[in-house]
Order: C-alpha cells, then structure tokens, then sequence
C-alpha cells in the first residue's frame, strides 16, 4: 500500500521523526485509566511524508516506548498486544480510507477538497477505530460498564483536535524545509505537550481537592463512629484506585486493626499492625507514597501480599500526636503519586475530626440515654421506644406489644446484710442477665432503684410469659457473688436473690403505652408481691 520503496527513505530523517515521536511518548496524560500522548500530529506527517508502512512502524515503537515507561506488571504484560494491535488496526483502515478516497503523498495542496478530505477522513477514522476498540475491551475484557463516550473520550478528541493542524504544518514544512521542520516543529510541540500535561494535572489536583471537601462534608453529618468509618473507606476506595484498605488504631503504643475492606471480598491484611511502614509514619508523623514493590521491599517486618504494588500511608494525627493510620493499596503501578498523597492527608485530617465528634457525640449521647450503674437504657429513653412501638402497633406495623415488669424481692435487707456496694454489684449482675436473655427481642431499661423493664416488640402474650419464667428461674436458681461486702470475711459472698415479675400484652391489655406499664406494674405488685413473691403475673383486662 505505501508507494515509497524502503530504499527511497531518507534514514536519517526517520531517525529524527523517531526520536520525536519516543520524547513525546516519554510525556504522556493519564486521564482515567487510559495514558494519552500527543503523538498523533508527527505520525500524521510521518504518514504524508513517508507512507502507511513507516508510520506503523514508528508509531508501534512509540507505543511500545509509553509501556516500558509506564512499566506493566506480570499481570498487565497482556495490554502490550492488545495496544499493538489496537494502532496498528487504526493506523492500517485509516490509511486504507485515505488511499480510497485518492489521497496521494507528498501533496500540499490542502486547499482544495480533494488535498484535505483524505487527510480530515484519516484522522476521524484513526480516533473511532481507537475508541472502538477502547470500549471493546473494557466492555468485554474487563466487564466494565464504561459507555461509547467518556471524559477521556472527550480528552482524546482534544487532543487529535490539537494535534492535526501541527501535523498538517510539520508535514508542509518537511516539504518545503527538509529535516530542519523536525526542530522548529518539534521543540514548540514538545513544550505544547509539557504545559497539556501540567495543566492536566492541576485539573486532576484541583479534582481531588473538591472531591475531598465533599468527602469531609460528608463525613461531618455523621454521628456515628462506625458509620464515619465505613463512608470514609467506602469514598476513599472511589476517589483512588483501591483493592485493599485499612484503618489501623494506637492504643497504649500498640497497633490495632480498627477496620479492613478488601475489593471483591474477604482477603489477607495489607499491613500487619507491626508492619514497619506504620513505624515509619509514626515517627516521621507524615504519610509515604511507594510506587511499586521494589521500593518497599527492603524494610524489615513487612506483610503485604504478594499481588500489592502500590501503597499509601498516612497518619491520623490530632493535637500533634499520631493516633492511628490509613493505609490503601492496590496491585496497580505507580498508582499514587505526590498530589493523591497531600488528598490522602487532607481527608486523614477529615476522618479525625469526624472520627472524634462522631465519638463524642456518642458519648453524650449514650450517658443521656442510658443509666450509669448498670448500662441499660434509662426510663426516660425507654418510654421513647415504648411510644414509637406502640404508633406501630396502632397503624399496623406489629402485632403485638409485650411489657415486662420486675422488681427484686426483699433488696433492701440485702443492703442492710452486705452494704450498698453489694446492692450495687448485684443491680449490675441482673443488668448483664436480663441482657443476654433478651438479646436482640427487645429492650431492656432500668425502671428504677430494684425495677427493670423490658419491652418486647411482636411478642404475644404466651411468648412473652415464656420470657418472664426464663428470667424468673434465672435470677432465682443461680447465685450472685458479693466482693464488695461489708461482711467480716475477706471472701467473696453467693446470694440468692429472687423476683417478682408482671407483664401486660397490647393491645388486649392496654389502649396506650402508659396503660401498659400501669397494668404490668399492678401485675407485678398484686399477682406477684403480694402473692408471695418469686413468681410470674400477668394482667388480663376482663370486659
């Protein structure tokens, strides 16, 4: 197809389009996954000039240049042939559509249509075939989602829009120059391509910038601890190329494993809690960055899986004192450079202080709700729930709403017996109980002093009597161990204690909430108390 015999080209005028063409190669835009270098406008004029034949051959090597620079790993050498074939599939239909439609070499009369029609169609033809086979093969390749029409799709058009009037004028300058047009081309091409690339990659920083703000926004409106965690490792994993994450706690100098996420599942730690890297940002108390493998492979105690590449550390530092880290990875080469570790540091800087209200905020929050002897929810949450569960009972939501009522048989003279810090051991004793035995059934409040209440949400009546009797044979049949006695003996004391229970069930027993407490507390006190305490009573609402 080339009407230029090998012979008929100028050696070493290749070899200055070839050394061009490799430099331009060596400054490639990564815009998304896909590395963009402007290269397109010398191959154009390699193709006017020389023929189909020499521009495949140089734009092959330039391409094979940008993966040496890029340096593939094992599991990437796979992109190597597919590339190839890929520009060498656009160079040869787009020269085919050029000889169709009469193109000739070495004409520069592009005023004319048919000068500059073959010219503009070999230019189109080379950016579809290119995004074809794009979308080809991360559609089918790697089953990703990516659509016809991308950002970088919009990046590549830019530049073969910038890229094509310098070809046309390196080509018409050759023409007329010779080998000198490689210098007064290239030089301005080159700096062209260095001021893209910056610009690129202010564009990208100012990205993560915005993207960072709204990841700390983000992270501020939550006010729990395990919530803020996984949004912070849930955004983080799409803000940066992520196939393992960890947020790694220091407690009394020890490292411990706060939280892990692994892309596609379950998987090995990235980084053991004594991995050295973490020493390493502790002490230096600023994150580090490591390419690839080869950089971090020389430090001592490192645990890393053998398929991560790249890695990030950063510390999470407040008032000046390094209180845990994030770590991310992926298997991904030269994934992290110096601007997505500032990002990093600025949201580590985010997570703290979210991580720190979130805690406080819990804090407060649970010595509000719940009491503080016994760590149960105190009445005055608990009449909250109880009102809540039953608007669901009265729309319709549940069933059935049972109330438990129970009050510890004759507690004051065991704190006349063993003293109030007994009384207090045993209140905590039951707490832990009733809370293992209710579990996740329902809710378990101090009512007051001796009285504990439980709400069982959709628990009939029948249930509901099953519970009480659990909870009555428990406290009656196992002992409670006094340390805190006031007794002359030093040894630990078992005691018994009982209790008498009540219970009411909505909505047979009750028309509102308050109404079921009343009716399980008079229950309680005349079907149980006053029948002789350590038994079980229920309220039947008799019409």
């Amino acid at each position: 197809m080339s009407p230029i015999s090998l012979h008929d080209i100028p050696t070493s005028h290749i070899v200055a389009f070839l050394i061009l063409i490799v430099a331009l190669s060596l400054m490639p835009m990564v815009v998304g996954d896909i590395h963009i270098f402007l290269a397109q406008g010398i191959s154009l004029a390699i193709f006017l000039s020389f023929g189909l034949f020499a521009e495949m051959v140089i734009t092959l090597i330039s391409v094979i240049t940008l993966i040496l620079y890029v340096r593939l790993s094992k599991h990437e050498l796979y992109r190597l042939p597919i590339n190839l074939l890929m520009f060498s599939t656009a160079s040869f239909i787009s020269g085919f559509v050029f000889y169709l439609l009469g193109g000739e070499h070495g004409n520069t009369n592009l005023l004319s249509l048919q000068g500059i029609l073959p010219i503009l169609m070999y230019v189109v033809c080379y950016f579809a075939v290119n995004q074809v086979f794009l979308y080809s093969i991360f559609r089918y390749l790697h089953n990703s989602k990516r659509g016809l029409i991308t950002s970088d799709t919009k990046w590549d058009a830019v530049t073969s829009i910038l890229t094509f009037p310098v070809g046309l004028i390196m080509f018409m300058l050759y023409e007329q120059v010779g080998l000198v047009a490689v210098l007064y081309v290239g030089i301005p091409f080159l700096i062209l391509t260095l001021i893209l690339k910056l610009y690129h990659a202010s564009q990208k920083v100012n990205n993560y910038l915005q993207r960072a703000a709204d990841v700390g926004h983000d992270l501020t409106e939550r006010l729990n601890v395990s919530s803020v965690i996984d949004v912070f490792l849930e955004r983080v994993s799409t803000l940066f190329p992520v196939d393992y994450a960890a947020i790694i706690d220091i407690k009394e100098d020890r490292f411990h494993l706060l939280r892990q996420k692994f892309k596609g599942g379950n998987g090995e730690l990235i980084v053991h809690p004594e991995d050295e890297i973490c020493k390493m940002v502790k002490k230096q108390k600023r994150g580090v960055s490591f390419r690839t493998r080869k950089e971090y492979s020389y430090l001592p105690n490192i645990h890393i899986p053998p398929g991560i590449e790249s890695v990030m550390c950063v510390p999470v530092i407040r008032n000046q004192i390094v209180e845990g880290f994030v770590v991310v990875g992926t298997s991904k080469r030269r994934a992290y450079d110096k601007s997505q570790l500032m990002i990093m540091d600025i949201l580590a800087s985010h997570f703290g202080v979210a991580l720190v209200k979130a805690k406080h905020y819990e804090d407060t929050k649970n010595r509000s709700e719940r009491c503080a002897l016994t760590n149960l929810y105190n009445f005055r949450f608990f009449e909250t729930v109880l009102e809540k569960e039953y608007e669901k009972l009265e729309v319709g939501e549940s069933e059935s709403l049972s109330l438990i009522l129970l009050d510890l048989d004759h507690f004051k003279s065991i704190n006349d017996t063993y003293g109030h810090q007994s009384g207090n051991e045993i209140l905590k004793q039951v707490a832990d109980r009733l809370s293992l035995l209710i579990g996740e059934n329902g809710i378990v409040a101090r009512y007051g002093g001796e009285e504990f209440v439980v709400l069982l949400p959709n628990v009939d009546r029948k249930k509901c009597y099953d519970f009480a009797e659990k909870i009555r044979v428990n406290l009656a049949n196992r002992s409670f161990t006094l340390k805190q006695h006031i007794r002359d003996t030093v040894k630990p004391q078992l005691v018994k204690v009982t209790a008498s229970i009540g219970f009411a069930t909505a909505p047979e027993d009750a028309e509102d909430s308050l109404d079921l407490i009343r009716h399980a507390d008079r229950a309680m006190y005349v079907g149980a108390k006053q029948a002789g305490r350590n038994k079980v009573a229920e309220y039947r609402k008799i019409s």
